[in-house]
């Protein structure tokens, strides 16, 4: 075959394979300028100003453009078991705007991150609530320094052109995808533009029987005996919450409570569960003790509100009228200085300085 022949047979593949190339780069380009166009993190500096909503399920994608905003003056920071409580209903009564910030198995490392974000854009917050839980009384390996999801490291703290080096993804098409059909009204919100949603189902759908199958599933706490000076011995997240309490003003109230999880998980007295409880409200107590600023609020004991099963729908989640019992009794604590509910014990009192 000579050199002329073997040319005009490459002749073709060569033309193809440039307009395969062609194609692709023209498709890639389209979808990434799409993907920056709707920006669906609201997170890159030169998107238009679309009104745009939270659309993402991993909540850690949608709170750094949420905490961003002017419209919000004070902040809810922890677990599933803070998601419930309700910006519409806690605020007003403060006279405050709560973003609520509170994730689905947010270790204490990513309420940290979560903090700092809001108080870039919020030096002077008037309140901050913290809630306290397993995340803080009992720590994973590694989630004092690190996400335990997915986590965008980008959207928190950095230059917001680097956003555009992480636009690139079929996660970043999907979710810009799913932007795109709300802002075309093909799609409901399924999300809340203050960071609350109701995670549990309607209160209409208890079912105690189904209830009752659950707690039978769940693991039980750790009820062997305690070893000595358990109890005495707060959990190594404390430094981190002294940490996210001095970073704010004087003038910020902050609040630091346990959310009611089932007395199920509480454990007898002298066992393992029942000194990791005793432990963390040791710990906090000591974190907590000489602030001015600081009210500490425990619903996490045993009452008759954390020993009737028929407040939860698992041993970790209560219901929403407790939620709701929760909100009236932190806005008593705040407005009056006490509360009057067998349900919660004042740990600490905010006191001039």
């Amino acid at each position: 075959m000579t050199p002329a022949t073997r040319a005009g047979q490459a002749g073709p593949w060569r033309r193809f394979a440039l307009l395969a190339l062609l194609a692709i780069g023209v498709t890639g380009g389209g979808l990434y300028l799409f993907i920056v166009t709707v920006d669906p993190w609201n997170i890159l500096p030169f998107s238009p100003p679309l009104a745009r909503i939270p659309i993402t399920s991993n909540a850690r994608y949608t709170m750094p453009a949420l905490a961003r905003e002017a419209r919000f003056d004070s902040v809810i920071i922890g677990t599933s078991t803070s998601r419930l409580m309700q910006p519409a209903v806690l605020g007003p009564p403060l006279g405050a705007h709560f973003l609520n910030m509170a994730m689905n198995s947010a270790s204490p490392w990513e309420q940290s991150r979560e903090l700092d974000t809001f108080l870039r854009a919020h030096p002077a917050p008037r309140i901050v609530l913290i809630g306290i839980d397993a995340a803080w009384c009992h720590p994973r390996p590694g989630s004092l320094s690190s996400p335990n999801r997915p986590w965008p490291e980008w959207m928190y703290g950095h230059p917001a052109w680097k956003g555009y080096l992480h636009m690139a993804s079929l996660y970043a098409l999907q979710e810009a995808a799913n932007e795109f059909w709300w802002l075309a009204g093909r799609k409901a919100q399924r999300f809340g533009s203050d960071g609350y949603t109701s995670f549990v189902p309607p209160d209409s759908q208890y079912d105690p029987a189904r209830v009752q199958a659950v707690f039978s599933r769940w693991a039980p706490p750790d009820n062997t005996p305690a070893p000595p000076g358990m109890a005495r011995t707060p959990p190594s997240g404390m430094d981190l919450l002294a940490d996210m309490l001095a970073r704010m003003p004087a003038t910020t109230l902050r609040v630091v409570w346990f959310p009611p999880a089932s007395s199920f998980l509480h454990g007898p007295p002298g066992s393992v569960a029942d000194a990791r409880l005793k432990a963390c409200r040791l710990g906090v107590s000591q974190v907590t003790q000489t602030r001015h600023d600081t009210l500490v609020l425990d619903f996490n004991h045993n009452t008759t509100l954390t020993g009737n099963r028929d407040n939860f729908w698992d041993p970790l989640h209560y219901r929403q009228p407790v939620a709701r019992r929760i909100m009236a009794d932190i806005t008593a604590a705040i407005v009056t200085g006490d509360v009057d509910d067998p349900a919660v014990e004042m740990l600490h009192a905010p006191t001039p300085p």
